[in-house]
């Protein structure tokens, strides 16, 4: 059975394996050791009780398999985006040009480059092997970060984004980058997104298109990939949306890849999420249908299992996965639809 933890100090190696088979583009989560070791650092510090509102922190989960231990993924949450590291979009704006005498009246998109120092909080860094991509380990790495925030609304915004991997062709090149990025910085779209990742930004600043760019001047290759995703995250893309979040006009600055945007209390997950006593940690009903499950402490645990409803309010799951989420009779579990 696959379930999601927090990540551990002895995790690092497995991090460091999963972050160098990312093939670059997931920006919180750079093939870099010494700052892989920092981030968990950082997680078991996020997981502190004394943390009571959002200050930046940064949730780190692995996808154990508890047959085997392997870690098949990893997901995160940053509990606020900003701060000391500023984090940086293109905005989608449009520029009105008109001339009456000739009866012209156009609206130009342009991009602008967006600086926020307090944002809100962030879904990100998930990745999931490639030999684990069937059997719903993708969802369950995804939504059941969902269920930590319903567990600890405070430390999070109401407000949530997710930025989405940008396009890559089949020759590992981002089209955007190279329309771009290329022309301001001397080095290549890998080497920008490992920096940028390590939050080392001031060359963001420094280095990025002080003006707007203007979007009908770049070829429509490179037009046509704006607000695109890299074909790998097109099933995270179709999840988010069914979740409740909306694309906003707004893209990465190095590969152009779509920043998607959700108010908390309207994600499906959270809205359809319930608590209920557990009454027995033996067996569910037969036929008894799998939801998504959660033990709701910082000791967090989710899995997928079935679940049985009595009258009094109670449920009823099997050991397998009580043993899973390290809950027993008497523990309050969460629970929620999987669609």
């Amino acid at each position: 059975m696959l379930f999601l933890r927090p990540v551990r100090e002895t995790d690092l190696p497995r991090l460091v394996a999963l972050a160098r088979a990312t093939g670059g583009g997931l920006t919180t989560l750079p093939p870099n050791e010494e700052f892989l070791e920092e981030r968990v650092d950082n997680s078991l510090r996020a997981f502190h009780p004394r943390v009571k509102r959002p200050g930046g922190e940064f949730y780190l989960f692995a996808l154990e398999d508890g047959a085997t231990g392997e870690v098949a993924g990893v997901s995160g949450i940053a509990s606020r985006v900003g701060g000391f590291e500023p984090w940086y979009s293109y905005e989608i704006k449009h520029e009105r040009f008109t001339h009456q005498p000739l009866k012209i009246d156009r609206e130009i998109p342009t991009l602008h480059l967006k600086q926020e120092h307090r944002g809100p909080s962030e879904i990100c860094s998930l990745f999931l092997r490639a030999d684990r991509r069937r059997g719903g380990g993708g969802r369950l790495l995804s939504l059941a970060r969902f269920l930590f925030i319903a567990a600890f609304r405070k430390r999070f915004t109401e407000t949530i984004i997710a930025e989405m991997r940008g396009y890559i062709d089949q020759t590992g090149r981002s089209p955007f980058w190279e329309a771009v990025g290329r022309h301001f910085y001397s080095f290549d779209f890998y080497r920008a997104d490992v920096l940028s990742g390590l939050g080392e930004k001031e060359f963001i600043a420094d280095l990025n298109p002080r003006h707007p760019i203007y979007i009908p001047l770049l070829a429509p290759e490179v037009q046509a990939v704006i607000g695109r995703v890299h074909h790998d995250t097109e099933p995270a893309l179709a999840l988010l949306l069914a979740e409740g979040f909306r694309q906003k006009s707004e893209v990465d600055i190095f590969d152009a890849g779509p920043l998607l945007e959700a108010e908390v209390g309207n994600l499906r997950t959270i809205r359809q999420t319930r608590t209920a006593r557990i009454r027995s940690a033996a067996s569910p009903a037969p036929g008894a249908p799998d939801r998504l499950l959660a033990n709701g402490i910082l000791d967090f645990r989710a899995c997928v299992g079935g679940v049985t409803e009595h009258d009094d309010g109670s449920v009823s799951i099997d050991a397998d996965t009580a043993a899973a989420l390290n809950v027993e009779a008497g523990d309050k579990l969460w629970f929620t639809p999987l669609r």
